[in-house]
């Protein structure tokens, strides 16, 4: 019995020693734990603007014939005219891409509610990348006198966005850091070693707006506007 009850109490004692290991705070660099050392956070928000310098447009066909046959060929002959257009005015072979193409029976019906005709439709649509923004305005309007009857999604974007997204992101740790610093003096008190960082990118670019047109005259006006690359930074610190 006597025994029984010194393995117990060995087997207790161990037990405890296990308890008491394993809930021992991890320490911080700086020194302290993480269960007593007061922190501050900050964050701060870096914006760059950025003027576009390429255009993607939707630029599309549709045709349509009582033979399908007949809606194909016409449309074909429409689309080689706008992709010769685009080409002439500088947009690379590369940079027409095909991203829809439907074929489709179609029946219109009179006021007494019968059919009147049946037809078929063809659709061919693609995808334009321009490159020299100062043509977009000539370019669209030279499309629409080659055939085009669809022009929709139009976007601007900047074509290399490293160096504005590294511009936004130390804006936004300078103002994480400022806040930080000001908060502190505010309360009183001091800052010491950075704890964490953290840095969040917003992959959208808004586009903002204005009222200036490209092309120089052209009948079709188009305004690029500005773009907006946007960071955020949070900064932890230890409080002194």
């Amino acid at each position: 019995m006597k025994k029984f009850l010194l393995i117990a109490s060995i087997f207790v004692i161990g037990m405890l020693t296990m308890t008491a290991c394993g809930n021992t705070p991890v320490a911080y660099a700086g020194g302290g734990t993480n269960q007593n050392l007061p922190m501050l956070s900050a964050s701060g928000t870096g914006q760059v603007y950025l003027v576009p310098d390429v255009a993607y447009v939707n630029i599309g066909v549709r045709v349509d014939a009582n033979e399908v046959s007949a809606a194909l060929s016409a449309n074909n002959v429409q689309a080689g005219e706008i992709s010769a257009a685009l080409q002439a005015l500088g947009v690379e072979a590369k940079d027409i891409q095909t991203s829809n193409f439907n074929v489709y029976p179609m029946s219109d019906y009179g006021p007494d509610g019968q059919v009147s005709r049946k037809y078929y439709v063809v659709e061919n649509t693609v995808y334009v990348t321009v490159r020299n923004l100062s043509t977009l305005g000539n370019l669209l309007d030279a499309v629409v006198r080659s055939g085009a009857n669809t022009i929709n999604g139009i976007s601007f974007d900047v074509q290399d966005k490293t160096a504005a997204l590294a511009q936004a992101r130390d804006l936004a740790i300078q103002k994480a850091k400022a806040e930080a610093e000001g908060i502190a003096a505010a309360a009183g008190v001091k800052l010491g070693n950075l704890q964490s960082i953290n840095v969040y990118t917003n992959n959208v670019t808004v586009p903002m707006y204005d009222a200036k047109g490209l092309g120089g005259g052209a009948s079709v006006p188009i305004s690029a506007g500005q773009l907006l690359v946007t960071v955020d930074a949070n900064l932890t610190y230890v409080i002194k």
